[in-house]
C-alpha cells in the first residue's frame, strides 16, 4: 500500500530520496534549484555568445550607416599633348672688330730750296747743311717722320779668303766608355803575331784531355787608356778551354799601344780567334 501511495502522488526523484530526510538541508535545496539553474546558466551564456559574436557585424554595419555617401569621380582619360621642347639656337658669335689701319712711317724730309735771285728776295729757309741732309732724305717741302738717309755706303768687299778659317772644334771622347770602332786600334808590341805567339807559347795543354780535336773560341778583352787589359771573357763551347784561354791572356803581362781618337787614348775592346788542335 506504501508504494502505490508512492505512485499515485508522482513523486520525484528528490522527494523520494530525500523522504523521511530534513529536507532544509543545503543539498535537498540545490538538487531542487539545480534544473532552474541550469536553463539560466544557458540562457545566460547564449545570450553572451551571440553578443560577442555579433559585436563585430553590429559595429559595421553602424559604421556604414553613419559613413558619407561616396563621391563619383569622372575617370575618364584625358588626351595629353606633349609640347615639343624649344631648342633655344646658338647666338651667333659677332667677329671680331679688324684690327686698326696700319699707318705707314713717313720718311723724314728737310726743305732743301735755293732762292732765286732778284732784286727783293724774300726771306727763305736757308738749305741745312751737308752734314744734316746726308743724314736722311731732302726735298721741297719738310716732313716729320723716321729718318732714311739718302746716301747708304757700300757694302763691305767679300772676304778673300787670306783669313785663317775657324779651327774645326773636335768632339769630346769618354773616358769610361768602351769604343769598338776607333781611328787608332790599339796594338801589341811586336804585332798581333807577336800576341800569338806569346799566347801559344804560356797555353798549359795538360787542362784538356788530348783527344778534343780542334777547338775554337773567341776571346774580348778591354785595352785601357793606359795599355794594359781588363774584362777578359771567352765564349767557345768548350769551357775548359775557356778557361786556360783566360788564365793566358791574363797572365801576359806586357803593355799595350792604347787606342785613339781624334789623338787622344780611349779604351777599346778588342776580339781574337783562338784555334787550337788536340790529337790523342
Amino acid at each position: 500500500m506504501a508504494d502505490e501511495n508512492i505512485y499515485g502522488q508522482n513523486l520525484t526523484l528528490d522527494e523520494i530520496v530525500f523522504e523521511n530526510r530534513n529536507k532544509e538541508y543545503g543539498a535537498y535545496d540545490i538538487r531542487h534549484q539545480y534544473p532552474r539553474l541550469l536553463t539560466k546558466s544557458f540562457i545566460i551564456g547564449t545570450g553572451l555568445f551571440l553578443v560577442t559574436a555579433l559585436s563585430p557585424f553590429i559595429y559595421m554595419t553602424i559604421k556604414n550607416m553613419n559613413a558619407e555617401a561616396p563621391k563619383e569621380v569622372n575617370s575618364e582619360l584625358m588626351e595629353i599633348i606633349e609640347e615639343e621642347p624649344i631648342i633655344e639656337q646658338p647666338k651667333e658669335e659677332e667677329p671680331p672688330p679688324p684690327p686698326p689701319p696700319k699707318e705707314e712711317e713717313k720718311i723724314e724730309i728737310i726743305q732743301n730750296v735755293v732762292p732765286e735771285p732778284v732784286k727783293a728776295p724774300k726771306v727763305e729757309t736757308p738749305p741745312p747743311p751737308i752734314s744734316k741732309q746726308l743724314e736722311t732724305t731732302t726735298g721741297l717741302v719738310a716732313q716729320e717722320g723716321v729718318k732714311a738717309p739718302a746716301y747708304t755706303p757700300p757694302p763691305p768687299p767679300p772676304s778673300t779668303g787670306t783669313k785663317a778659317s775657324t779651327a774645326e772644334v773636335k768632339p769630346q771622347v769618354s773616358d769610361t766608355q768602351v769604343y769598338s770602332e776607333v781611328e787608332q786600334t790599339a796594338e801589341f808590341p811586336g804585332g798581333i803575331n807577336a800576341f800569338r805567339n806569346k799566347v801559344s807559347g804560356n797555353f798549359d795543354g795538360s787542362a784538356m784531355n788530348g783527344d778534343e780535336g780542334t777547338v775554337k773560341t773567341e776571346i774580348t778583352f778591354v785595352v785601357e787608356r793606359d795599355g794594359s787589359i781588363t774584362d777578359v771573357k771567352a765564349n767557345g763551347k768548350n769551357s775548359d778551354f775557356n778557361s786556360e784561354a783566360v788564365r793566358t791572356i791574363k797572365s801576359i803581362k806586357n803593355k799595350w799601344t792604347p787606342a785613339k781618337i781624334n789623338g787622344q787614348s780611349v779604351r777599346y775592346r778588342f776580339r781574337l780567334p783562338l784555334t787550337m788542335n788536340f790529337e790523342g
